[in-house]
């Protein structure tokens, strides 16, 4: 029997697709935004590169942190309302926040395009977060309400249309540049499909969102039965804080990539425009290969767990490559790996890990994991803008390494813990 919810999981899933777009769609036109939240610089970005002063290159890459600066408000806007929106939604519903997080988005994408200075873009880019924190807030339970039975591959699927979003929108942008036409077209196109998929959701039918105590307590046994047994009590000051930091590492390994791999690809490499938009198409194909075949390795070959180390290790090899060896196919290779090891889901893992930690008292470690997560996606841009200006983009992959490097020595001690204190027969560890 087909699920009667079916057309409306689409709906969601689109919404994330143009989320996808949406999270690397300010570094990948930041040439554009540079000039445009910068007029008086804008010349220099019709320059050739190699025919600009020190001087000049030194005032590029100034308006280049001013993109970085508003990209900040993406964090800061998610973590304003990152608690209050899922409270609201278990009161009010999932429906009213899945639109209200489209028509917000659809704000957020048109403003910065009409924003003539960094401030007004920044205030745009804190609507861009609360969207992203409104889309969450009704679309994960959504799922899990409408498929009850396998809410774990409802919510990874999530994760898939992201990519694909990732994946598509390089292409687009080449289409664009290839043509000449109006790099502000890729934006438009997003809120095309944001206003059309919210007309949808209005017509689809959801899952009841109400559910008796009596129903609670049965979800929290069945998820309880389904968790390793614990040995001994977890420890939050040991892996508690470890998860907290890897919420953090995780979502900068990644975030650094993204946001950067274009320009890196173009300032370092020495990559064409249309080159450096293969290498982040790269990214995205990565990203998209991994959200499928982990789905498959953690369903029953291997625990989530030593994907939560082995993926940041080798993030940080291929970052320190990249770093070393920054040539044009060295940048697509990379963009692969990196999509593949450091976007594909770690952070996904690391919080059904934890879960698995803290199966009574999860809440508040969720939360202050989900927060420590929107911390870097608030600072990360920050820190691209400073370590590119002051020391060069090279060395902010050296720092992502860095970064990728302390969260598998967190993730090592946490698999140490997790080996102690769970009972697990040897016939079903699989590693």
């Amino acid at each position: 029997m087909i699920n009667k919810y079916l057309g409306t999981s689409v709906c969601l899933y689109m919404n994330y697709f143009v989320h996808g777009m949406g999270a690397i769609i300010l570094g990948l036109n930041i040439d554009y935004l540079a000039a445009q939240f910068n007029p008086e610089l804008a010349y220099l970005f019709s320059i050739a590169k190699d025919s600009l002063t020190p001087e000049q290159i030194g005032l590029v890459g100034e308006a280049k942190q001013s993109v970085y600066n508003v990209m900040m408000g993406l964090g800061v806007g998610r973590l304003l309302v990152l608690f209050i929106m899922g409270t609201l939604s278990d009161k009010f519903g999932r429906k009213p926040f899945i639109v209200l997080g489209g028509l917000f988005y659809i704000g957020f994408l048109l403003g910065i395009l009409v924003s003539p200075n960094v401030q007004i873009a920044f205030m745009f880019a804190i609507l861009g977060g609360i969207a992203n924190s409104t889309l969450d807030a009704g679309t994960y339970p959504a799922l899990m309400e409408a498929f009850p039975k396998s809410p774990g591959s409802a919510s990874i699927l999530i994760k898939a249309a992201i990519a694909a979003g990732q994946s598509v929108l390089p292409i687009i942008m080449g289409i664009i540049m290839a043509t000449q036409g109006y790099y502000g077209w890729s934006f438009i196109l997003c809120c095309i499909i944001l206003g059309l998929n919210a007309l949808i959701v209005l017509k689809m039918p959801f899952p009841n969102y109400k559910i008796t105590p009596e129903e609670k307590e049965k979800d929290l046994q069945t998820l309880e039965n389904q968790m390793p047994i614990l040995k001994q009590k977890a420890n939050f000051y040991i892996e508690g804080l470890c998860f907290i930091v890897i919420g953090f590492t995780s979502t900068a390994t990644f975030y650094l990539v993204s946001s950067c791999l274009k320009d890196f690809s173009q300032t370092v490499a020495g990559m064409d425009s249309s080159g450096a938009v293969q290498a982040f198409s790269s990214y995205g194909i990565g990203t998209l290969a991994s959200v499928f075949l982990t789905s498959i390795l953690v369903k029953s070959l291997v625990r989530p767990v030593y994907i939560v180390v082995l993926y940041p290790l080798l993030s940080t090899l291929m970052l320190i490559i990249l770093y070393s060896y920054p040539t044009p196919m060295m940048c697509i290779i990379g963009g692969f790996v990196l999509g593949f090891t450091a976007a594909g889901g770690v952070l996904q893992l690391a919080l059904t890990t934890m879960a698995e930690f803290f199966p009574s008292g999860k809440g508040k470690v969720l939360g202050i994991f989900f927060t420590s997560s929107s911390v870097a996606t608030a600072v990360i841009p920050f820190f691209i803008g400073w370590i590119s200006t002051n020391l060069g983009l090279r060395y902010v992959m050296l720092s992502d390494a860095i970064i990728a490097g302390l969260g598998t020595l967190l993730a090592v001690v946490v698999l140490i813990r997790y080996r102690k204190i769970f009972n697990i027969p040897k016939s079903v560890d699989k590693a």
